[in-house]
């Protein structure tokens, strides 16, 4: 992954940690509003002070987490969403809260599974479990030392409220690990689907290949040469102009009834082979069928595109094959320019009748559509 990308993540994660982050923001929220409904009817057992003091050390709790978002120190931590830290403190602060309590403890009992909400998606199952037995005997602390201290005015009420906590945190554990077991196993089929996916896409890329690729010499075939030689064609300017050219291996006839049909493919892998070596990147060669190749060359003058095909040919008749010996092998080229607004099929008929009068007078050279024009 490069720099750039990895930045691109570590952007999008924070922006969604911070949204959750606000979400616990909401909800710390909500629960002092509770807090002040149960302050106002006078259900806390401390002083107003002692509540004031516990809701600055909430603030406080949460400018820490939101300067380590902000900072992005987070993201070198081994849990960059800090949802463990967040959840403990946050069932730790309930913890106090409903400590100091007097009456109305059982209307604040469900913020316990609010709280671990946050983590049920996010945390391991044991790491779940472990919170959630924190905040049972948390709350069974509580009750043991009202007991203690000869406080606990029902304890008929206390003893139904604790194992009713119990086992709604005991069934949202079992839940909790349901949903990570799910979530594993999504993962898994996610990434065996992926793992399917690019076995397709690299078996589209090889019909792909196969389609515009001739399988004797590997260059491009004709049908794939045309849709390219349009394409490029349709981005021609007035001051630029293509070369186009029909090649055609003399002989190749006498080549396939005098050697066999062996020789024969060995001899247009040969050329393919040297013409790939002598033309530029960009340029393109194809097979146009049996011994005619066609090439186009882009960006090129009526000197420059002769020199090529002189280069081709040239290295093509100093061709020698081994553990056969071929005699003569020459090539015949009918070469045309193309210029902005051309027809291709225009062009393609031209460098044919260059073709056709290179093969009439006598092959084994370069004749040019231009040349004719000239004289």
């Amino acid at each position: 992954m490069t720099s750039s990308n990895r930045r691109v993540t570590q952007k999008t994660l924070q922006s969604l940690l911070l949204k959750r982050f606000g979400m616990a923001v909401a909800t710390y929220f909500m629960i002092a509003a509770l807090a002040a409904v149960a302050l106002y009817q006078e259900l806390f057992a401390v002083s107003a002070s002692a509540v004031l003091v516990l809701l600055c050390i909430t603030v406080v709790s949460q400018l820490a987490f939101l300067g380590l978002f902000v900072s992005g120190r987070n993201l070198r931590l081994g849990d960059p969403s800090l949802t463990e830290a967040q959840v403990l403190v946050g069932l730790g602060l309930l913890t106090i809260l409903i400590a100091m309590l007097d009456k109305g403890r059982g209307s604040f009992l469900v913020i316990y599974p609010l709280t671990l909400l946050f983590g049920m998606f996010q945390l391991p199952p044991r790491v779940f479990f472990r919170c959630t037995a924190l905040a049972f005997f948390g709350f069974v602390a509580i009750n043991l030392y009202d007991a203690y201290v000869f406080s606990m005015s029902d304890p008929g009420i206390a003893t139904l409220q604790v194992c009713s906590l119990g086992l709604v945190l005991f069934w949202l554990s079992l839940f909790a690990s349901y949903m990570q077991s799910m979530r594993q196993r999504m993962r898994q089929r996610r990434l065996a689907l992926q793992a399917h996916q690019e076995t397709l896409r690299g078996m589209m890329r090889q019909l792909e290949d196969l389609a515009a690729t001739d399988e004797l010499t590997g260059l491009y075939n004709r049908r794939h040469f045309l849709r390219i030689a349009a394409r490029e064609l349709e981005g021609l300017t007035a001051k630029r102009s293509h070369g186009l050219a029909l090649i055609d291996l003399d002989h190749f006839k006498g080549i396939n009834d005098k050697h066999g049909h062996a020789v024969g493919d060995r001899v247009l892998q040969a050329f393919a082979g040297i013409a790939s070596a002598c033309l530029r990147e960009g340029d393109i060669i194809a097979r146009y069928g049996g011994e005619e190749f066609v090439l186009m060359v882009p960006n090129t003058d009526a000197d420059a595109f002769m020199a090529c095909c002189e280069r081709v040919r040239l290295a093509f008749g100093e061709t020698e094959l081994a553990g056969v010996k071929v005699q003569n092998l020459s090539l015949s080229v009918g070469m045309t320019l193309m210029s902005m607004h051309d027809d291709l099929d225009e062009a393609l008929q031209r460098a044919d009748q260059a073709l056709y009068r290179a093969k009439r007078t006598g092959r084994n050279r370069c004749i040019a559509t231009w040349e004719q024009a000239d004289a």
